[in-house]
């Protein structure tokens, strides 16, 4: 990339080079960071839009704080990419997300301007509390601010965070509401509302501003000013405000975009003490006509020509699990009234807009709160409704005390489609669906399945409709095998019931989800070599298959497992206490993710340095 075009951007190597620039070059810099991230995104794909949008206020917060001593805690990561750039990342930003390169979201190890991680939504501000209360404890003289947006606000946690921090005494807490009116889709829910119609009268803020600042130092007539503030609002503007009434000082709405603007609020914000909230208007795209004109589509649009804007979408060879999804949600919703659909916040993303357009009665979109939308479900499962909700694997994670005590305890009939199952690629760690395997069948009463191809997803949703009971179906991301699905009629499948694939005399391999397609691979080239290996394929994590299990403990001396998810509490060890149990003495050789957090890089690459692979499963089964 030539560095020719770029007059201030390659000048910044830090924070404290952007300090030493005048405020009226920031608006320069802040066009050249944009340009420079759609120049890096269009040939490495990552999350655009977002982050287009935040550039102005990353500015703004390094040229003002103190970083990285002062805390900027950013709540979903793909707001930062303009902060990895300034803060000496600008030239490995070109590895954004690739295997040994830069996370694509905040990480500690990776920056000391990196103060918390940041994968999930909803977390700043409650970090951020806790960073302003250490540093208070410690006598440690910092500023914390947490930015917050992109739908995040939605988020129980960012409520529980809001509420602790408003009663915390004498807590120095910024939050910025970075509020661009989109999550990745379209805003829903009531607070979306709220803050479309919040009072931003620029007449009652300025003069509230600068009253802040004149006698900021006074704190018996600063609290006394505030009072009759919020009388006035109130009975003037017939307007309370909902920060306000947290405790937090309320500022806004400010262009977002106008980093000047930025830098003078924050500056005198800085001076401010307690908890404050500053609400700032983005536009997600800002600077890149395709992504301000269709933000959703552009919030990770994957490669494009940067100058006609033409994406470069990839030719699929056949269908993607989240389209089978939506369009077997549709089928069921069609020939049973029972059928709804959930999803927090990811309607494009699981494909769930399929059933929106056709039945949007029937549809719940209940924005970023995973652990609301289980036990939402469950509320609609004891009126007799069967709710399919969808959320990614890892976001399931954050909801995983309601499927236990909302769904689970209460043996209601939940259909929970876990999409991004497994090693989802770039994304990396915090968005790996490692963990459903082994967290929910652990969990009395519920149903856990993962199926191999296209075919057999559609048939587990239709058998979960009638199953009655809580049932989980796992699949990955992207594209299935390639399998007949549509035209074929829906086949209940027996729950708890795997598969012989193949016969074989040497060895025996039990694969669940879609690693069936790699040891199929790898079994092939191992009748190459002489090596004769029977394939299963369990179907249900949970119930196993125990008849089938008692067939492969007679026969074989020598078992691969082969799941796409953690090995600690995953099927394989399932496996392998059902033999131990039962007398057999088989060499169990399990193949998954160890006992660690795998980083970014293809999902190929990922399979490969995981040993699943077929590769990986070909040197298990050729090994002495």
């Amino acid at each position: 990339m030539s560095e020719d075009k770029y007059k201030l951007l390659f000048q910044i190597d830090s924070p404290s080079d952007l300090k030493r620039l005048p405020v009226a070059s920031l608006p320069q810099y802040c066009e050249e960071v944009r340009r420079y991230i759609v120049e890096c995104c269009a040939e490495n794909p990552g999350h655009l839009a977002s982050s287009l949008g935040a550039v102005d206020l990353a500015v703004a917060l390094h040229y003002v704080y103190d970083t990285p001593n002062d805390r900027i805690v950013w709540d979903v990561g793909h707001q930062a990419y303009a902060h990895k750039i300034i803060t000496g990342r600008r030239d490995r930003f070109v590895e954004n997300r690739k295997l040994g390169g830069l996370s694509g979201f905040l990480k500690i190890a990776e920056s000391e301007y990196d103060a918390f991680g940041s994968g999930h939504a909803s977390v700043s501000i409650s970090a951020a509390f806790g960073m302003a209360k250490a540093s208070e404890l410690k006598g440690e003289e910092r500023k914390v601010v947490a930015i917050i947006g992109d739908g995040s606000m939605t988020g129980g946690l960012a409520f529980e965070g809001l509420n602790n921090a408003g009663d915390g005494k004498n807590c120095d807490i910024l939050v910025i509401l970075n509020d661009n009116n989109m999550a990745i889709d379209e805003p829903t829910g009531a607070l979306g509302s709220y803050l479309t119609r919040v009072s931003t009268s620029r007449f009652y803020n300025r003069v509230k501003h600068g009253l802040w600042r004149a006698i900021g130092v006074i704190p018996c007539l600063l609290r006394f000013c505030r009072k009759v503030g919020n009388m006035i609002k109130q009975g003037l503007m017939n307007n309370s405000n909902l920060f306000e009434s947290l405790n937090f000082r309320y500022f806004g709405r400010i262009d977002g975009n106008n980093v000047k603007e930025l830098v003078r609020t924050l500056t005198d914000l800085k001076n401010i003490s307690g908890p404050k909230l500053l609400h700032v208007m983005t536009l997600k795209g800002k600077g890149y006509a395709p992504a301000e004109k269709n933000p959703t589509e552009w919030h990770a649009p994957g490669k494009f020509d940067v100058a006609t804007g033409e994406r470069r979408r990839s030719t699929y060879k056949a269908d993607r699990y989240q389209d089978v999804f939506g369009e077997t949600l549709l089928d069921l919703a069609r020939e049973d009234s029972r059928v709804v659909g959930i999803t927090p916040a990811m309607p494009s993303g699981c494909s769930m807009t399929i059933m929106m357009e056709q039945m949007p009665e029937r549809c719940f979109d209940v924005g970023i709160a995973e652990g609301h939308a289980v036990t939402f479900s469950a509320g609609l499962a004891t009126e007799g409704l069967v709710p399919f909700c969808n959320i990614y694997s890892s976001f399931m994670q954050r909801a995983y005390d309601n499927v236990i005590h909302d769904v689970a305890l209460q043996n209601l009939p939940v259909v929970m489609c876990l999409d991004r199952g497994g090693l989802v690629g770039e994304d990396g760690a915090t968005h790996h669906g490692a963990f459903d395997l082994a967290y929910l069948s652990c969990v009395p009463n519920m149903v856990v399945a993962a199926p191999m191809n296209e075919r057999e997803l559609r048939n587990m949703m239709y058998t979960a409709l009638h199953a009655g009971v809580p049932f989980a179906i796992r699949y990955p991301r992207g594209c299935g095998e390639g399998v007949e699905w549509r035209n074929c009629e829906f086949e209940s499948l027996p729950v708890g019931k795997g598969r012989l694939l193949k016969e074989g005399k040497d060895i025996a391999i039990l694969t669940i989800g879609t690693t069936a397609g790699f040891a199929s691979n790898a079994i092939q080239q191992a009748a190459a070599q002489g090596v004769d290996v029977a394939h299963y394929d369990l179907r249900f994590a949970k119930p196993l298959d125990e008849e089938l299990l008692h067939e492969v403990g007679r026969k074989f001396k020598r078992v691969i497992t082969v799941e796409d998810g953690v090995l600690r509490g995953g099927v394989g060890e399932a496996v392998t206490a059902f033999f131990n149990e039962n007398g057999y003495e088989v060499r169990v050789d399990k193949l998954g993710i160890d006992d660690r957090f795998v980083e970014q890089g293809t999902p190929a690459e990922l399979y490969a340095e995981c040993g699943y692979d077929a590769e990986g499963i070909l040197r298990a089964i050729l090994k002495r």
